[in-house]
């Protein structure tokens, strides 16, 4: 195993992942070379997914995996998250021969748990796997699990917010990052993480992964992309009545503050996915 660079936090139903840097993924960097970065959205074919109230939604987990119990809510936002970015990269047909129904969230709530449990399975250095122990996991572990799986045929790595830029205008991008507690209480539906008071003083209270699905916003001052007012759109897995139908927004200054807590990962499919 690699000399890998391993954060881990508390995993709790709302929030279940770990940060993993592998130095090997320097090498699979798309560099900025300066040119112009533009606005783009992407749309995940699945609805916004929900990994807490899990009974609601009729998703019994001992049903999914027999002997384990049922649990309300897993820190499988890792998988979440992978399964709304694969949802862009596969077309509507190539989503049903995988097994991932893209009109109903509880049965895409199930499939991203069954990634959840290869993810927990890919995280090689974690002492216990879902299911059973809802152990959280990591953005690379998704991306692996989803390669062993043949869905996508790599993953790139960003360390930079030009980068990020950069592999934002081919396709969606997960993003882990420290969740800190005043960030569950957005000031109003669409305001920016930036405009919450004082979050940079609450408590880092876990480790969350969303897909980043749109560069909303992109400014310039003196032909330098200015991170305060470039905003980034992030779709969560807390069901469509949190925040903006499930989204939030936060500026590139954010992301430059906790820069050494986040990783940023996008799952790629060269091939044509029909």
């Amino acid at each position: 195993m690699p000399d890998l660079d391993i954060t881990q936090y508390d995993v709790t139903g709302s929030l279940g992942r770990h940060r993993v840097l592998d130095p090997r993924s320097l090498a699979y960097r798309r560099a900025y070379s300066g040119e112009r970065i533009g606005t783009v959205e992407w749309a995940p074919r699945v609805p916004v997914l929900d990994q807490q109230n899990l009974i609601a939604q009729g998703i019994k987990t001992s049903d999914l995996y027999p002997g384990v119990d049922d649990v309300d809510a897993l820190g499988s936002c890792t998988a979440n998250a992978a399964t709304a970015c694969l949802s862009v990269l596969l077309a509507a047909d190539a989503c049903s021969a995988a097994g991932l129904d893209t009109t109903d969230a509880a049965a895409a709530e199930r499939w991203a748990i069954g990634l959840y449990a290869d993810a927990t399975t890919a995280d090689e250095w974690l002492s216990y796997t879902w299911p059973s122990d809802d152990c959280g996991s990591s953005g690379l572990g998704v991306a692996k699990a989803l390669r062993r799986r043949g869905l996508i045929d790599q993953y790139g790595h960003a360390k930079t917010a030009e980068e990020l830029c950069v592999l934002l205008q081919t396709g969606p991008v997960l993003m882990g990052l420290p969740w800190h507690d005043a960030f569950f209480s957005p000031v109003s539906s669409t305001a920016l993480l930036d405009e919450i008071p004082g979050w940079a003083d609450s408590p880092v209270v876990g480790g969350h992964e969303v897909v980043i699905t749109a560069l909303e916003s992109v400014a310039y001052i003196d032909d330098q992309l200015s991170y305060e007012h470039t905003v980034l759109r992030c779709q969560n897995s807390w069901n469509s009545s949190w925040a903006d139908h499930g989204s939030f927004r936060l500026s590139l200054a954010i992301y430059q503050q906790l820069r050494g807590q986040i990783d940023l990962i996008q799952p790629r499919l060269d091939r044509t996915s029909s």
